[in-house]
């Protein structure tokens, strides 16, 4: 038996029309440059990149956190290969959990969210890029704003004439609040017998050498931008 003859194969067909590209063409040509110079510039800021250490690109920026919300800090890196993130509060690394937690929204930003705002968060916070080519740093302070509040009031007190009396209030904060006291609606007017100091966290109104007169309802009050809070307590002299 005879081979067969091999099929021919059939002819390309024609490209459609306006698919064809003429090399020879000046438009083709300068765009072809264009593509080539795109791609080496891509390739060398890749090459850069990867070779160099972590940079911070925009930096942390303080946020406001008011008490029992979230904050959250934001900053934008270059990196590569991944870096290790380590974030701190005055020093002290924050572990990533339901406190805090790590947040890395794109390829090259980062975030720490602070939850459940307190005035304990108020502080400088820090973050730390490490790859193997070299570290980066960058800081910012979390403000917190906290309604003012009287964590616990004056106790009601009775006294012989003659004693000291002292009624004490523990407050609370941020802007640090206004502080008075009045007696029976009238505001206290100081003197060497009758005065009050404030402290950071509280506030202590001193009656010296006690009279009938003393008494009555004294009210303590505390006031901020965010809030206002007061308590009463009952003097009896006798």
């Amino acid at each position: 038996m005879s081979k067969a003859a091999p099929a021919k194969k059939p002819a390309a067909a024609a490209p459609p029309p306006g698919c064809t590209l003429d090399i020879n063409d000046p438009q083709v040509q300068r765009a072809a440059i264009r593509i080539q110079a795109s791609y080496r510039g891509h390739r060398s800021r890749k090459e850069l990149r990867e070779k160099g250490p972590p940079r911070v690109l925009e930096p942390l920026k303080d946020v406001v956190l008011i008490e029992g919300s979230a904050a959250k800090l934001t900053c934008r890196i270059s990196a590569f290969p991944d870096p290790f993130i380590r974030w701190s509060k005055d020093g002290k690394e924050l572990r990533d959990g339901p406190k805090y937690r790590y947040v890395f929204e794109d390829p090259d930003v980062v975030a720490l969210v602070v939850r459940d705002g307190e005035l304990a968060d108020l502080g400088q916070y820090s973050i730390n890029v490490t790859n193997p080519f070299g570290q980066c740093s960058d800081s910012a302070r979390i403000l917190v704003e906290v309604p003012a509040k009287i964590q616990k009031g004056p106790d009601n007190t009775k006294a012989r004439k003659g004693a000291t009396v002292t009624l004490t209030a523990e407050i609370m904060g941020e802007p640090a609040p206004d502080v008075g006291w009045t007696k029976d609606g009238e505001d206290i007017e100081e003197d060497d017998r009758v005065f009050f100091e404030i402290g950071s966290t509280t506030t202590t109104l001193t009656i010296r050498r006690a009279t009938p007169e003393d008494s009555g309802k004294y009210e303590v009050y505390v006031e901020n931008s965010l809030g206002m809070d007061q308590s009463f307590a009952r003097v009896d002299v006798a």
